[in-house]
């Protein structure tokens, strides 16, 4: 009989992780190791967890996100996995993340400094400040009553200049909004 490999729940608490989403056939030959009051079934591996959830983002004392499959699927409920060595630690003092825009499809996230991919030219920030620079790009790029303060030949590009300016500069969007004004 194959023993049952479980971590420590311990080993979760304030961490930041990124899930990819599977389709739900991925857990025919997993069994339910852990269920949380909330609803969603955690299933684990020696080479990592997968997630059964119908609610991603801020989950107790962690952050985790999950990336959707492409395309989308339509259920509510999704499931994701994520390596161990993508469990990353997390607090609210330490300059742990980074944003990332995805121009093609105008959105914006953030990312933990730890991740692989980090090239260390956007500034990394603390919790707090990561969201409120998240709120700022995505008014930016949602709203345009603010671009009636400027002259610009194409909104697409002005909006691009600020988002870089935010994501790679310390500046605050009121000093970045003066220089371009």
């Amino acid at each position: 009989m194959q023993k049952i490999f479980r971590p420590s729940p311990k080993s979760f608490k304030n961490t930041f992780c990124v899930f990819q989403e599977l389709p739900l056939s991925s857990l025919k030959a997993l069994t339910v190791q852990y269920a949380s009051k909330s609803g969603s079934s955690y299933y684990y591996t020696k080479l990592g967890m997968y997630r059964l959830s119908n609610h991603w983002g801020r989950l107790a004392n962690s952050k985790w996100r999950l990336e959707s499959m492409e395309p989308e699927s339509d259920s509510k409920t999704k499931l994701g996995f994520a390596p161990w060595p993508q469990f990353y630690p997390d607090n609210a003092v330490e300059e742990l993340y980074y944003l990332e825009m995805n121009y093609g499809k105008n959105t914006v996230n953030y990312q933990h400094k730890n991740n692989p991919e980090y090239d260390g030219k956007a500034i990394l920030r603390t919790s707090f400040e990561t969201t409120k620079k998240i709120k700022q790009i995505r008014n930016l790029l949602n709203l345009t009553s603010w671009a009636k303060y400027y002259e610009y030949d194409d909104l697409d590009v002005l909006r691009k200049e600020i988002i870089d300016e935010l994501i790679f500069t310390t500046k605050t969007l009121e000093e970045i909004k003066r220089e371009f004004v």
